[in-house]
């Protein structure tokens, strides 16, 4: 295993995703071991940009269009985990997983 692997946090609307991957984000801190914490959507510049997008109350995007938005989403995460990639660990709420299953 790789000593700083990718760990996704996957599950349903408030089954506790976010307060794991915040427990794991706190004790990393603690033990000074470098980390990155994204989140689907979301996570990089770009990808934070087009998450308010998807969750604007006003937006009527089909469901094709709002499928598009969070790969696009994702895209932009993608060259934030490569870089970061064996050089620190990496949590992400939310990742592939979700896509198939909503």
């Amino acid at each position: 295993m790789s000593k700083k692997p990718i760990i996704v946090f996957e599950g349903i609307e408030s089954s506790g995703k976010s307060y794991h991957i915040n427990n794991v984000a706190n004790y990393l801190k603690k033990k000074n071991i470098q980390f990155i914490k994204i989140r689907e959507p979301g996570g990089s510049k770009n990808s934070e940009k087009i998450r308010k997008l998807i969750l604007n109350n006003t937006s009527t995007f089909n469901k094709h269009t709002d499928l598009l938005l969070y790969l696009s989403a994702r895209s932009e995460n993608i060259d934030l985990i490569k870089n970061n990639f064996k050089k620190k660990i990496i949590l992400i709420d939310r990742f592939t997983d979700s896509t198939l299953a909503y």
